[in-house]
């Protein structure tokens, strides 16, 4: 089943915990954070105490994406606000591996995450520490921008290596994620959807009347596969 993770960078600030708890019961699966330091990306957003604030109000995944220079400085402050699985960008990580298996000794999932323009070789050497991979469909920074549509063949590469690699691995897609990009991301093996303002955060519908949308309409996608398998 499609995982559904709305991106709280994309919510109103000023409703953040009521925005939470809306989502919670709307039945999302995971909520995901963008951090970001104004170095790795040109901007800044979230941190360990928002999380911190929010984590008591829903029990779904925390799920932190580490935009950040020096990723493996913060694990232990991520990992102790509340996060359940950590992804940091391989472009930042000078000490990929090692970095992902601290993330695993805390007892979290360990992501890597790669900017579109990023080969998938760098994985070639980690693929017994991680346990998914954000594949950037937009380069990271912004809301709003437009879908790369290059990332579609990485996203069918990235699902062959992984199954070459006899491993359980997910592969998450975050990046304008809209209804006209989600069959096409999901056909060629993606499994974690980070909605933003694409199909979730939208100004003419409700938090609830948007999720139930989406989750009809991946509903209806599984059920349409099924029928042609």
């Amino acid at each position: 089943m499609t995982a559904i993770g709305p991106s709280l960078m994309c919510a109103d600030m000023g409703t953040l915990q009521n925005t939470v708890k809306r989502l919670d019961e709307a039945n999302v699966d995971f909520f995901h954070f963008d951090i970001m330091d104004g170095k790795f990306v040109p901007n800044f957003t979230m941190g360990p105490d928002m999380i911190k604030s929010l984590r008591a109000h829903t029990n779904k995944l925390f799920d932190a994406h580490l935009m950040i220079e020096e990723p493996e400085r913060y694990i232990d402050l991520f990992a102790d606000a509340g996060c359940d699985m950590i992804s940091v960008h391989a472009e930042a990580a000078t000490h990929l591996q090692r970095t992902l298996q601290k993330i695993k000794n805390r007892g979290l999932r360990a992501g890597v995450a790669l900017n579109p323009a990023t080969p998938l070789n760098c994985l070639e050497y980690v693929w017994d520490t991680v346990d998914y991979i954000v594949l950037m469909t937009v380069n990271p920074g912004f809301a709003g921008q437009k879908f790369i549509p290059m990332t579609l063949k990485k996203i069918t590469l990235l699902k062959n290596l992984i199954e070459d690699s006899g491993r359980n691995i997910d592969i998450q897609v975050d990046g304008n994620i809209s209804y006209e990009v989600i069959p096409q991301v999901l056909e060629r093996g993606a499994e974690m959807l980070v909605c933003g303002t694409s199909c979730l955060f939208r100004k003419e519908e409700s938090l609830e009347h948007a999720t139930s949308n989406l989750r009809h309409f991946l509903q209806g996608l599984e059920e349409k596969n099924l029928a042609n398998s």
